[in-house]
């Protein structure tokens, strides 16, 4: 059995992946492989996942990566631009447009699967 270090590591991989193929369905190439991905996209995933697992809703999700990101020297941009640090989605869940805020449920719905197909409890059971 996985260790949860190990688990949290495999959901931040599954959750990355299914956002990156929804970017590619929106016309968004830009996400790397998470096999390719920087290590603070990595982290931030992680952080994340940690959420997920602690029942985090998808706004809730959208919070803490938007904190995250301010934290970390992020503000709006209206192309992403990790040299400049911008990002369109630097903005209040409810301004997002749809397709960003399914990003959220998406990557919520990734790890809660994730998490149960490794055998962890999560705090939403």
């Amino acid at each position: 059995m996985m260790n949860r270090t190990e688990i949290v590591e495999r959901c931040a991989e599954a959750a990355h992946e299914m956002n990156r193929i929804y970017c590619e369905a929106h016309g968004d190439a830009s996400q790397p492989r998470w096999s390719d991905a920087p290590d603070w996209q990595r982290s931030s995933a992680i952080k994340g996942v940690a959420g997920a697992l602690a029942g985090n809703t998808p706004e809730q999700s959208h919070e803490g990566w938007l904190s995250e990101k301010a934290a970390t020297g992020w503000k709006y941009g209206p192309v992403k631009d990790p040299a400049k640090k911008e990002h369109p989605c630097f903005v209040l869940y409810a301004e997002l447009p749809p397709e960003q805020r399914m990003k959220d449920h998406l990557f919520i719905a990734t790890v809660l699967a994730m998490a149960e197909a490794l055998g962890y409890a999560t705090a939403a059971e």
